[in-house]
C-alpha cells in the first residue's frame, strides 16, 4: 500500500456565476482543481485544498462548501483580497461565453510532510501570477509524493496553443499521471491523433496519459520501457442531465483507483505504477468512468460517493 495517503489539491476555487439578460441568475461553487478535491473527499480519502479565496460571502460559501464535502482548506488559502468569479453569459441560443474576474496566488502550504499525493490543473497551473508557483511546488514535493495533472484548457485566459503548451509540457514531465479532454486536445495540438499525444506525453514522463472523449468513453496509455500501450475504454453513464463537472469527476474517481491500488501515494507506489500494465490499470479508469458516468446524471458538478458507485 502507499506510504502515504493524504492528497493535497493546487488551484482555483471560484464562484461560476450564470448571466442571462445582463443579470446575475445563479451562483455556485467551482473550479476545476476544487471539484477534484470534493470528488476525492467524498470517495473517501483524506484531502486538502491549497487555493486562494477572499474573506468575503463568495469565500465563506466555498468554505461551506469545503467542509460539507470533507476537505480540508490549508489556512493560508484565505490570502486573496476577493474571491474569483468566473461569469458565463447564456445568450438566446443556450450558448455560454465566458469572462473571468480572477485572482490567484499560491498560499503558504505550511507542514507538507503526510502528503502523499499532489493534484493540479487547469488556470492555477497555468496563468501568472502563481501558475510558476505551482510548478515549483510540484518539484519540490514529487520528492515524497506521486502527481497527478489535468490541463483543463481555458483559451480565454490562457492565450494561444504555442504561448501555452511549454508550460503544460513542464508539468507533464513532472507528473505519474495526466488526464485531458479530447476539447483541450484539439486546442492544444490541432489536428493530432489521440494515440499520439498520448504517447508523447508518455515521453515526456507521464506513466499513465488519459484522453476523455464524452459520451464516447476514454482512451488510455501505459508507459512501459519500450512503447506507450494503448487501449480504450467505453463511458458507463445512461442517463444525462449534463456534462458540468463531469471531467472533475473523472480526475476524481481515477485518483481514487489509483490510491486504492497502491499507485500513488509516494515513491513505492511511483515504482508499482511504472511497473504496472495496462491490463492492471483497467479497474482504476473503470472507477474514473463509473464516477463521472454518476456526475452526469445530475445537475451541476456532483461528487458521487463509494455507495453510488457499488464499491
Amino acid at each position: 500500500m502507499a506510504e502515504r495517503s493524504a492528497v493535497l489539491v493546487v488551484g482555483e476555487a471560484l464562484i461560476d456565476a450564470v448571466v442571462k439578460g445582463g443579470e446575475v441568475t445563479g451562483e455556485h461553487v467551482g473550479g476545476s482543481p476544487a471539484n477534484v478535491a470534493f470528488g476525492v473527499g467524498a470517495l473517501g480519502h483524506e484531502v486538502s485544498l491549497a487555493t486562494w479565496i477572499g474573506p468575503d460571502e463568495r469565500g465563506d460559501r466555498i468554505l461551506a462548501r469545503c467542509s460539507a464535502a470533507g476537505v480540508s482548506v490549508v489556512p493560508g488559502s484565505m490570502g486573496a483580497e476577493r474571491t474569483s468569479v468566473a461569469y458565463a453569459t447564456i445568450d438566446a441560443r443556450g450558448q455560454a461565453t465566458y469572462r473571468f474576474d480572477l485572482t490567484w496566488d499560491v498560499p503558504d502550504l505550511g507542514d507538507t510532510s503526510a502528503i502523499g499525493h499532489v493534484h493540479t490543473g487547469s488556470i492555477a497551473a497555468t496563468i501568472e501570477p502563481g501558475g510558476s508557483q505551482v510548478l515549483d511546488v510540484i518539484r519540490r514535493l514529487r520528492e515524497q509524493a506521486t502527481i497527478s495533472y489535468d490541463p483543463n484548457m481555458r483559451p480565454t485566459l490562457m492565450g494561444s496553443p504555442d504561448e501555452v503548451r511549454a508550460r503544460v509540457e513542464d508539468l507533464i514531465s513532472l507528473c505519474d499521471v495526466v488526464k485531458a479532454s479530447d476539447e483541450d486536445i484539439q486546442w492544444l495540438y490541432p489536428g493530432a491523433f489521440l494515440p499520439d499525444v498520448l504517447r508523447h506525453w508518455g515521453e515526456l514522463g507521464a506513466a499513465v496519459a488519459v484522453i476523455t472523449r464524452g459520451g464516447q468513453g476514454a482512451v488510455y496509455a501505459v508507459r512501459t520501457a519500450t512503447t506507450a500501450e494503448v487501449t480504450t475504454v467505453p463511458a458507463k453513464a445512461t442517463t444525462v442531465i449534463d456534462t458540468v463537472g463531469a471531467g472533475d469527476s473523472f480526475m476524481a474517481g481515477l485518483v481514487s483507483g489509483l490510491l486504492d491500488a497502491g499507485y500513488l501515494g509516494g515513491p513505492q507506489a511511483r515504482e508499482r505504477l511504472l511497473a504496472a500494465g495496462i491490463d492492471d490499470l483497467r479497474p482504476c479508469v473503470d472507477r474514473a468512468t463509473a464516477t463521472s458516468g454518476v456526475t452526469v446524471g445530475h445537475a451541476g458538478a456532483y461528487a458521487p460517493t463509494r455507495a453510488e458507485l457499488g464499491d
